[in-house]
């Protein structure tokens, strides 16, 4: 069994995607998720966390957040190497062995990177037989600063309508039909599938 640790809430767009990616990359695994509700908490938590999920029978738990979320709780100014440093030492505390597969996925910067990699899912969702939008192919999206921003910018822009990431995130993400290589663009996106298909 393949376990996700979220800081997002169980409804979240973060949870959403990295499942139905998941789904995608690794047909038929068996999937269990937790969700934190925010950065603070997953910071706190996620040693006890997935200390139990591996009592409860997961043998790989991958541990997601976002560099930047929008909800990031009490803490300081981001810093990957920091974060996973702290992440490494609850899982330290919370007694997990040091040869357990877990694995941790910091999001550069938000979710919404992977959305920036899928330009053409993007397009697809925006684009109408009348109106097609097109979107400059964004090279490099895990160093766009604000890409929630951009994308919200592009919905607004093209429909006029209002990004909601609980729900446009995963149907944007359908809408790429899982072309890997283009997602790949997001190095933190690659590293969500390297990290899953290195799952038992």
């Amino acid at each position: 069994m393949i376990g996700f640790i979220f800081e997002c809430g169980p409804q979240g767009a973060d949870k959403q995607v990295c499942e139905y990616l998941a789904s995608k990359i690794r047909p038929g695994a068996n999937l269990t998720s937790r969700t934190l509700d925010n950065k603070g908490n997953l910071l706190r938590d996620a040693g006890k966390v997935a200390a139990q999920m591996l009592k409860d029978g997961c043998t790989c738990i991958l541990i997601i957040w976002d560099l930047r979320p929008a909800w990031p709780g009490d803490i300081p100014k981001p810093c990957r190497n920091v974060e996973r440093l702290q992440v490494l030492q609850l899982l330290g505390e919370a007694g997990v062995p040091a040869n357990a597969a877990i694995f941790l996925i910091c999001i550069e910067q938000e979710l919404e990177s992977w959305i920036l990699a899928a330009d053409y899912a993007l397009s697809a969702v925006l684009s109408t037989p009348a109106h097609p939008y097109s979107i400059v192919r964004t090279r490099k999206p895990d160093r766009v600063p604000s890409p929630k921003a951009t994308v919200k910018n592009h919905f607004k822009k093209a429909r006029g309508w209002i990004y909601d990431d609980k729900v446009d995130a995963v149907r944007t993400i359908r809408a790429a039909e899982i072309d890997l290589k283009k997602l790949r663009r997001s190095v933190s996106f690659a590293r969500f599938e390297k990290k899953l298909l290195a799952c038992s």
